[in-house]
């Protein structure tokens, strides 16, 4: 299945929004909304971090309608190095690779357009399936807590 990533549109909360609100998606977070979440509040927060100078945003889009299924982001971009987050947030797509492929996505355009050196991310411990996903795209582990994971690539 193809994967692609394009820039989050504040038009994305029109799907984004359900999934904020799907305790099982936000389940190896650590966080959780504390309100349900609109669209209205889902579509202001795209549009507010959408303007932050040291992020990035994309949408995941599989299939040959590019159908919006998760995000993938960087966040606390340097000249050197960012964190990297994501979600499939369309459950459907859970477990089919899709994760993967738009970490690798990401990954080349760390290197390629932002040329990065690092990109870390910090993951529960019990999320076992996105840890073997970020190992397969060359993640290694540099650090351990009770509850998380740190991991680097290199690029």
């Amino acid at each position: 299945m193809e994967v692609t990533i394009r820039p989050l549109e504040e038009n994305d909360a029109k799907i984004s929004y359900l999934w904020r609100n799907d305790i099982e998606i936000w389940k190896y977070t650590g966080s959780k909304p504390t309100q349900a979440i609109t669209y209205e509040i889902e579509k202001e927060w795209i549009k507010k971090v959408l303007k932050r100078e040291n992020e990035i945003r994309f949408a995941i889009c599989v299939g040959d309608n590019n159908e919006y299924v998760g995000n993938v982001q960087l966040t606390n971009i340097t000249k050197t190095d960012a964190e990297f987050h994501i979600f499939v947030g369309n459950k459907e797509f859970h477990n089919k690779g899709i994760g993967t492929k738009a970490t690798n996505l990401i990954l080349n355009y760390s290197d390629k357009v932002l040329q990065l050196k690092i990109v870390y991310l910090f993951v529960n411990k019990e999320n076992v399936a996105a840890i073997k996903s970020y190992k397969k795209c060359g993640f290694y582990e540099i650090e351990r807590n009770k509850e998380q994971l740190k991991l680097i690539i290199k690029l």
